[in-house]
């Protein structure tokens, strides 16, 4: 029995090797940064998903992970606008809504041997593609699932989403009454192998946790809250629509949104803030010390609700399990991609076909 290759990132260079890249300011398969980039964002100015598409830039870069062994996948919202933004080298499939997880498990079956990155939303993961996150999940196919999560709908004119928390409140949504679901509980409940939590505002942690998530051999699931800068804000913002109306400020274009600035922060292990977003509202973020075992699903658990007991967005890596073997390795594919494997290899014969028909007559 063969077991599929699960592929890594490119190793560290020799010393002499990195001094002459970085003289060259190339990476350690010879590309520049700029070999990385996309097209230019059309999302609003300061939007936390346009940080996390240059933060897989400058991970793929130092990683030095080939562009054309990479596929972007994406669903429907604001969030899946964003693969145009980064590896512009690369294969990009845009899916229905709700339906990357399906279409990603057929394209990472077909060629194992590719990189895989899918960008979704909490509306897109968390509702209309829930049952398909799930059994994707089940099945671990390898590649990067990013939920930028904002708790609203910001390409519908921002509904409540699935994680919106209890008593959030939108101009034309009001308050918010239900539950959130938690996207990390429901992925460690589906034997997921790499559960994380980021902030799009804290750009070095999340490139750490995507390299660790590029170098999983199974789905590394990233749950980064990215807070929306047009809708997840209140009547009374200097920013929004209703204020502009009862200043008398014509507003002649309803697309367009004033710049905000981008919310960074940097955070100690251990250490937790208050965040005050655009529209003045707080969250509070807790980074994971040292103390959290991340190879206990117990305790990863535990974790996860007693943050959302206490209201706290936890980040970090929050579960991992590097044994359970993933799709390709489950199904026996071997060394060469599907797309590769001659017909003669794939189909039975015409004889074979026949034989089998006769015997069911």
């Amino acid at each position: 029995m063969t077991t599929a290759p699960v592929v890594k990132p490119v190793a560290a260079a020799e010393p002499a090797t990195r001094a002459n890249t970085a003289a060259k300011r190339v990476n350690i398969i010879g590309l520049e940064r700029a070999d990385y980039k996309g097209a230019d964002s059309t999302l609003c100015a300061g939007c936390g998903h346009d940080s996390i598409a240059s933060q897989i830039i400058t991970a793929c870069y130092e990683m030095g992970v080939p562009p054309e062994r990479l596929i972007k996948l994406s669903g429907i919202g604001c969030s899946s606008k964003s693969p145009a933004y980064f590896m512009s080298r690369s294969f990009g499939i845009n899916t229905l809504h709700g339906r990357m997880a399906p279409v990603a498990t057929g394209a990472l079956t077909a060629n194992h041997t590719l990189y895989g990155i899918g960008v979704s939303g909490d509306g897109d993961t968390g509702s209309i593609g829930l049952g398909n996150f799930k059994h994707m999940l089940r099945r671990n196919v390898r590649m990067v699932y990013i939920i930028e999560n904002n708790g609203v709908y910001g390409l519908t004119k921002g509904q409540f989403s699935a994680t919106a928390d209890v008593g959030q409140e939108l101009k034309h949504a009001g308050r918010n009454e239900l539950p959130p679901i938690d996207l990390c509980m429901e992925a460690i409940a589906a034997e997921c192998g790499f559960v994380a939590r980021g902030f799009a505002g804290d750009p070095r942690q999340v490139v750490m946790l995507l390299k660790a998530a590029l170098a999983h051999g199974g789905t590394a699931v990233l749950d980064i809250i990215s807070p929306c800068v047009t809708f997840n804000n209140r009547d009374d913002s200097t920013k929004s629509y209703s204020w502009g109306k009862a200043n008398d400020e014509r507003i002649n274009d309803f697309t367009f949104v004033p710049p905000q600035e981008e919310i960074r922060m940097e955070f100690e292990p251990g250490e937790e803030k208050e965040v005050e977003l655009h529209d003045g509202s707080r969250i509070v973020l807790k980074n994971l010390d040292k103390s959290h075992d991340p190879t206990d699903r117990n305790a990863a658990m535990s974790l996860l609700q007693n943050a959302r007991e206490k209201q706290l967005f936890i980040t970090g890596l929050i579960y991992i399990d590097t044994k359970r073997a993933n799709l390709a390795q489950h199904e026996n594919l071997g060394d060469v991609p599907l797309v590769r494997t001659p017909n003669e290899k794939l189909r039975p014969s015409r004889e074979s076909l026949l034989k089998i028909t006769a015997a069911m007559s």
